[in-house]
């Protein structure tokens, strides 16, 4: 698999802080014999969230008006991370355009709420072809109504955002001016949604006429603030005005959640009763393209019954050409815990293990099922710890997953299967036991000298910690150096990022830090101890800790080897240097680290 490019392809990794060892010295023991930190879920694989409204504390703070809002419902379009293996003839996701066409796309909304604004709300016109200007002819696709209306919501947001800030600051002719452009916005939404879905309910009705009264009454006691000259009053107005603007918030966020609940509903139902090829690819892609659009979306379409029809779409043989855009799009809907739980009552993991063991399947079917593998064992989500049903067939999967390691076509292929071991290794020890009898040691260092496989410094962060993971059991020493894990490890130590992206010098760090970590747990066996000596490691960790650089500044890449330093002399001292012991070895954890760590700072 290739890098990310720009950060934002195929992978993006949660920060080194989310990862890396707790650097409490006093439970480094526990921590040495700990399973390796986790490496990445696929969560981070496919996406990463919107970046939503914050607000900040203090009573004065307008964003504190903004904490019911729960903009989170729809939030700001993200960019998708997901794109584990390509399929024939697929485009790229609805927000992985370029940023000028992204632009000139919404600035056609803008404006016309600008000139809306100047018209006091009045249309420019009411002629049919000024109306389609505006709103996207239904021709272009089923679900570009949705779209639109993902995109109005943005705006709404980012607008919100930009009140409660020049609230915060008093600027209260802007606040009215936002007002009045907040409003016209969501009128356009309320238009442009019934123009597309001429029977609404009497519920979304009522939500529409709540939303455009408190958009009035927001515009209203802005417009009273601005003939307000004792800034005393005005102080006493901002609390109500954020009062208001919460209101019209938490009635937006309601209104839209109806809106893509309904929408979602639709998708489900004829995912679930088509009979029709091209009809179930078609909604299929339209429901993937909503779970690139956030956590939110994908809880509700969990909650709808997505799981449950693309799962049997996954069970009829006439769809198997959809097999693999069905596993993608459940892999997305499965970064949530609704989505999970969903998957384990409709016994969606016999559903994974029947495709991953049945080589008829072709090689992307098989790798996607390994994807929503990796994602409904991530050790970031703790309801993974509750599959009971997994550990029934976890021994099937653990070896299809290995064949599927050893028999991959390309890096995309071996990275989604190696990352579903890796996060088993971590679900349950046994895991661990079986990968040790199906020699998955000799084929992942075998991979290793493959560049067409293993080509990447995220899928080296796979395999180093499937190796940490089982470097726990006494007889991996034996197979380490059988098969020259450790030459594989030195080599890992000296991992470098080709880019200078932050996901790929994140992935060098955590490779660095678990090599480190498999070598103190080999070293308890002396001849491992002894033999990585003869290779040169104890030079290697030691510029590792004495050069920052090196290590790309991590504090958690340290810890591991000056952990892995300690543990190699206390079976050979001679291999340092004299003042390297007395500073590495000799004092105590902390000391040593902290002596390491602030090498770099000035108090100048």
């Amino acid at each position: 698999m290739t890098p990310p490019r720009d950060g934002q392809d195929f992978l993006a990794f949660p920060n080194d802080n989310a990862n890396s060892f707790n650097l409490c010295f006093s439970q480094l023991p526990a921590l040495l014999s700990a399973p390796c930190p986790p490496t990445c879920t696929l969560e981070f694989f496919r996406r990463k969230p919107w970046p939503g409204l914050q607000p900040t504390e203090g009573p004065d703070s307008c964003d504190q008006a903004l904490i019911q809002i729960g903009i989170n419902m729809m939030a700001f379009p993200g960019v998708s991370h997901l794109d584990s293996i390509p399929l024939p003839g697929q485009g790229l996701p609805l927000i992985q355009v370029d940023s000028v066409q992204r632009w000139m796309e919404d600035l056609k909304l803008m404006t016309d709420c600008e000139c809306m604004c100047i018209l006091q709300s009045k249309p420019i016109s009411l002629e049919d072809d000024a109306q389609s200007e505006l709103i996207p002819s239904s021709q272009h696709g089923p679900c570009d109504h949705l779209q639109l209306l993902l995109k109005r919501a943005w705006i709404i947001s980012t607008e919100l955002g930009r009140i409660g800030q020049k609230l915060d600051r008093e600027r209260w002719g802007r606040v009215h001016s936002l007002s009045v452009r907040l409003t016209c916005h969501a009128r356009s939404m309320i238009n442009e949604y019934s123009i597309f879905n001429r029977g609404t309910s009497e519920e979304m009705e009522q939500l529409q006429k709540l939303l455009m009264e408190k958009c009035s009454e927001l515009t209203a006691v802005t417009e009273r603030c601005l003939h307000i000259e004792d800034e005393q009053a005005l102080k006493s107005m901002k609390p109500c005005v954020g009062e208001t603007l919460s209101a019209v918030g938490r009635n937006f966020s309601q209104l839209l959640e109806l809106a893509l609940t309904q929408e979602i509903q639709v998708l489900v139902r004829k995912i679930d009763t088509s009979d029709n090829l091209y009809t179930a690819e078609s909604t299929t892609g339209n429901l993937f393209s909503l779970t690139q659009e956030g956590a939110p979306l994908c809880r509700i379409i969990a909650k709808e019954g997505g799981v449950v029809a693309l799962f049997k779409i996954c069970r009829q043989d006439c769809f198997r050409c959809l097999y693999p855009q069905t596993l993608r799009t459940l892999a997305s809907i499965c970064c949530v815990e609704e989505g999970i739980h969903q998957l384990e009552k409709v016994d969606g993991i016999l559903c994974l293990a029947d495709i991953l063991t049945d080589s008829s399947h072709s090689e992307a079917t098989r790798a996607e099922a390994a994807a929503v593998v990796a994602q409904i064992t991530s050790p970031h989500l703790p309801v993974t710890q509750h599959l009971s049903s997994f550990l029934e067939s976890m021994e099937e999967i653990v070896t299809a997953l290995i064949k599927l390691c050893q028999e991959a076509s390309s890096g995309e292929v071996f990275l989604l299967a190696s990352a579903a071991l890796a996060n088993i290794t971590f679900f349950d020890t046994m895991a661990c036991e079986m990968l040790l009898q199906l020699n998955a040691m000799r084929i992942l260092l075998e991979a290793c000298g493959d560049k067409q496989r293993v080509d990447t410094p995220y899928t080296r962060d796979q395999i180093v910690t499937i190796l940490a993971n089982m470097s726990v059991l006494e007889q991996c020493a034996s197979d380490i150096i059988q098969e020259n894990g450790l030459q594989l490890l030195m080599g890992m130590l000296s991992e470098k990022p080709l880019s200078g992206s932050p996901a790929e010098v994140a992935a060098c760090e955590r490779v660095q830090q678990k090599a480190a970590v498999t070598l103190t747990r080999l070293s308890r066996d002396t001849d491992v101890a002894r033999e990585a000596i003869r290779l040169g490691c104890m030079p290697r960790l030691t510029e590792l800790c004495w050069v920052p650089a090196e290590r790309n500044n991590s504090d958690s890449v340290l810890v591991a080897c000056l952990a892995a330093l300690r543990t190699l002399a206390a079976v050979c001292p001679e291999g340092l240097q004299d003042t390297d012991f007395q500073q590495l070895v000799k004092p105590r954890l902390v000391d040593s680290f902290l002596l390491c760590a602030n090498m770099e700072e000035s108090f100048v």
